[in-house]
């Protein structure tokens, strides 16, 4: 059976504790609060983070506003999974690794901490001249490089992708060097738009609401639809729109859309068009793995830029901002970034 994400142990102190650390606690919808931990000593099969940047993830941000199922997560919660750091600490039996390399992180919740402890298989050595805050969106690539190889695209594939947030905008870097005939790509705000034109989009819409239908925008260029539509939004109500988009025997590779889906899903439609649909997370461990091999060795190789998308960060002690500035509409707003080593402030990315 493959992987799932799991939450890493951590046992609560009071504050001012010896060995303790700052822990960031979802109390409630739109709550988040700092509580202190043990820092963990690793298994003799683990090996201890410290911490250094977390980003603030689609699903992060869902489960901030309370919007996630219940069998998916319930409150208080500890959040937090797309990291970067460092090796701390090596358990008796772990071989290979050392103290000091820079790491990312996958399927580890609850990062939002000074110090985390996970398995091997949960980190992946990065090179040390790739900066801390470029690693932690490394994290999105293992699936957005399985989406990439399911959507079978070839030199006459029109794509659509709707929706350039951080993941989305990575999507669309993985996606052109895939070569499709189209690469269109949608969302609210220009600027994230602008840069999509410059990772290798051929066409860009900005779309007038949330809530609107992405083919009123786009029928009049794109009457058929499109062979591969990719969905990089958060709700579960975005799979309708992406049904409309697809063409007859289109396929929908669902990146996002993974969120509470409140509106009628015409599965007839489905039937009636052909439409295949794909999930993205990788089947295999060892899958999960090669992905993440060719993620780093791309970012290593400068084929990825996460740089332009950090528009944020926020000390750990400021997290609350933090997560009202990436809930919020501020059209400069893109990567939000937690600096767990910074003790407070707020910094700005020109």
């Amino acid at each position: 059976m493959a992987s799932k994400m799991n939450i890493a142990e951590m046992d609560f102190v009071e504050k001012g504790s010896p060995n303790s650390q700052k822990v960031a606690v979802l109390e409630e919808p739109y709550n988040v609060k700092m509580y202190y931990a043990q820092i963990p000593e690793p298994d003799i099969d683990e090996v201890r983070i410290r911490i250094r940047y977390v980003g603030i993830c689609g699903s992060d941000l869902e489960s901030y506003r309370g919007v996630r199922s219940p069998e998916f997560l319930s409150t208080p919660v500890r959040l937090g999974h797309e990291v970067s750091g460092t090796i701390d600490m090596i358990g008796s039996s772990v071989r290979g690794l050392q103290i000091g390399q820079s790491v990312t992180c996958r399927y580890v919740w609850g990062a939002f901490a000074e110090y985390i402890v996970c398995k091997p298989f949960n980190l992946h050595i990065v090179p040390n001249h790739l900066k801390d805050e470029d690693i932690s969106p490394l994290e999105v690539l293992p699936g957005i490089i399985h989406a990439a190889e399911l959507a079978d695209i070839n030199n006459n594939t029109d794509v659509l992708i709707m929706g350039q947030g951080v993941s989305g905008l990575v999507m669309t870097q993985v996606i052109s060097m895939f070569s499709p005939r189209t690469l269109v790509v949608t969302d609210l705000k220009k600027k994230n738009l602008e840069l999509a034109r410059r990772y290798g989009a051929t066409h860009t819409f900005q779309m007038p609401t949330a809530d609107g239908m992405t083919m009123d925008v786009l029928r009049e260029q794109f009457p058929h639809g499109f062979e591969v539509v990719i969905p990089c939004l958060l709700e579960g109500n975005g799979m309708i729109d992406a049904m409309d988009c697809c063409a007859m025997a289109g396929r929908i590779i669902m990146y996002g859309c993974i969120g509470t889906c409140t509106k009628p899903f015409d599965w007839l439609k489905i039937h009636r068009k052909r439409i295949t649909i794909a999930s993205t997370e990788p089947r295999r461990d060892i899958d999960m793995r090669r992905f993440w091999e060719e993620a780093v060795h791309m970012a290593d190789q400068g084929l990825i830029n996460v740089a332009e998308m950090i528009t944020h960060k926020f000390a750990l002690d400021d997290i609350q901002e933090a997560f009202n500035v990436r809930n919020s509409n501020l059209d400069d707003a893109i990567h939000v970034l937690i600096d767990c080593e910074q003790k407070q402030g707020v910094q700005e990315h020109s």
